[in-house]
């Protein structure tokens, strides 16, 4: 970990508007650190409390590192009616985690969204920014399979 490279992120954003910075933190490191918000904040003078605010209050920025494969799976209305909560416990028990967790070899992180979007594709999930719909346990078992 260099910070350097958050020196580097605050001065390409002369508008030193928070969330973007805090993005492009995740981006280089894969998370936010506790150190590197605490650096954040003495380099650009904005309370450590309301950084802090803004990571906990925003599901896609995180305090911890995450698996290389961030699962969401939806469990809106559409997705729920469709079936996701007996798919959720699929993927529990397949991953061997709960929602919120890692696996072991940081391969999967595992979450429960409220709303992808992807209603007419119910119940859906994306990993790391595609989109799989119209899931049932044999399609979940595939893909899971097929990751790297």
């Amino acid at each position: 970990m260099s910070f350097k490279d958050i020196d580097d992120i605050i001065s390409k954003r002369k508008d030193k508007l928070l969330l973007p910075m805090l993005q492009a933190i995740q981006a280089k490191f894969g998370y936010v650190s506790e150190a590197n918000a605490h650096y954040l904040s003495r380099k650009t003078g904005i309370p450590f409390s309301k950084i802090y605010g803004v990571i906990t209050f925003y599901e896609m920025l995180y305090t911890e590192p995450k698996g290389k494969y961030i699962i969401r799976i939806c469990n809106s209305p559409s997705c729920y009616l469709n079936g996701s909560l007996k798919l959720i416990e699929f993927l529990e028990s397949l991953l061997k985690i709960k929602s919120g967790e890692t696996t072991k070899n940081k391969k999967v992180s595992l979450e429960i969204v409220s709303c992808l979007g992807c209603c007419d594709k119910a119940p859906a999930m994306i990993i790391n920014g595609k989109v799989y719909g119209k899931l049932d346990e044999k399609k979940i078992k595939k893909i899971i399979l097929g990751l790297k």
